[in-house]
């Protein structure tokens, strides 16, 4: 970040692959240093209590950066979460468009007018989509300023403004039930020693048919504290969970685990594209803020597609629900609904171009 090293040849992506592909995993590390990864982890669950205040601190110090910088290496409905890559060729519009049709096949809007709460609801494209395409009446919530003026004022611009409901809001705070519920993206801001607030507060939003998506990433080994340069420089309180974790809090919420999705390599496409198009637009980052910034956000980039390419990174797609039968007994409906849904966004003339 402050120029003591440069790249004379190659990226600093090239060398975090030298050195990540073959450090091989966690768990063949030294045992001292595993000792000390899970001293750690424990130190952070004690730190990590993200109250109401500290939860909006953390969340403008990454959210609340300038709306432009964003515009240079996201799509265009700035989806800031894992896309969905069938194919690494697809390109990040269709991904992320994929993305959005995935979950909301997922959550089962089986008729109109589903009230659906969209948790961390970012830049409110996910909410956009279940309103337009999905037929919901969507109430989404952020703590980032930033995030809720964009979202409020595009989907006013497309008419969606009856549909959506955004909300400069802690979920915490909410007192209403919902037919469905989603977050994509926001778990990882919850830190560990809020987990059975977090399924606790879901549990009694969702309604006794009701079904959830949550969408996080994840780690498969045992559970380790943040990386130490993510956590000091570009998500202060951020944890990444692992699956042994979450699913306590789930059953002492009440909750049933209806589906488990792990998508592997995905995360690291998406990161591959940010990371391509933030070196496209490199010159203007500087311009909003100055050279340091853009090492730092050139290194959280490299970094964090190398950790989802060669680590223990993914993402999880939990479905939870009260009922057992809320969801079909087979997965076979995800695939039409997407079908439906993508009847639908051409409909709208909401596909993305060939090869975006």
């Amino acid at each position: 970040m402050d120029g003591g090293v440069e790249m004379t040849s190659g990226t600093i992506f090239d060398l975090l692959r030298v050195v990540l592909r073959d450090a091989g995993r966690i768990g063949d590390l030294h045992p001292r240093l595993k000792a000390l990864l899970r001293m750690r982890g424990v130190l952070y669950r004690f730190a990590d209590r993200n109250g109401l205040l500290r939860a909006r601190a953390n969340v403008a110090h990454h959210y609340d950066l300038s709306s432009d910088l964003y515009e240079l290496f996201l799509d265009r409905d700035r989806q800031y979460s894992c896309a969905y890559f069938p194919t690494p060729d697809i390109g990040l519009e269709t991904a992320q468009q994929l993305k959005k049709r995935h979950i909301a096949a997922k959550l089962c809007l089986d008729r109109p007018d589903l009230e659906v709460l969209d948790i961390g609801c970012g830049w409110g494209g996910m909410g956009r989509y279940l309103a337009e395409i999905g037929g919901a009446q969507v109430t989404g919530v952020t703590l980032s300023e930033e995030q809720h003026a964009y979202a409020t004022a595009v989907s006013a611009d497309r008419g969606l403004a009856g549909r959506t409901d955004y909300r400069l809001q802690d979920y915490r705070k909410l007192n209403m039930s919902f037919d469905r519920i989603v977050s994509v993206g926001m778990f990882e801001h919850v830190g560990a020693a809020g987990y059975t607030t977090f399924f606790g507060k879901v549990a009694e939003m969702l309604r006794p048919d009701g079904v959830m998506l949550l969408h996080t990433i994840g780690q498969t080994g045992s559970p380790t504290a943040t990386n130490p340069f993510i956590r000091k420089y570009i998500f202060p309180g951020g944890y990444i969970p692992s699956m042994s974790e979450m699913l306590p809090h789930i059953e002492r919420a009440g909750l049933v685990v209806t589906d488990v999705e792990i998508l592997r390599l995905h995360y690291a496409e998406t990161l591959k594209a940010w990371r391509e198009r933030f070196a496209a637009h490199r010159a203007e980052a500087e311009q909003l803020y100055d050279e340091r910034f853009c090492r730092m956000w050139e290194f959280y980039l490299a970094a964090s597609e190398a950790s989802f390419r060669w680590r223990e990174q993914v993402v999880f797609q939990l479905q939870l629900a009260h009922r057992q039968d809320a969801v079909p007994v087979t997965r076979d409906y995800i695939a039409a609904a997407e079908t439906v849904l993508a009847e639908r966004e051409a409909a709208a003339g909401r596909l993305p171009l060939a090869g975006e």
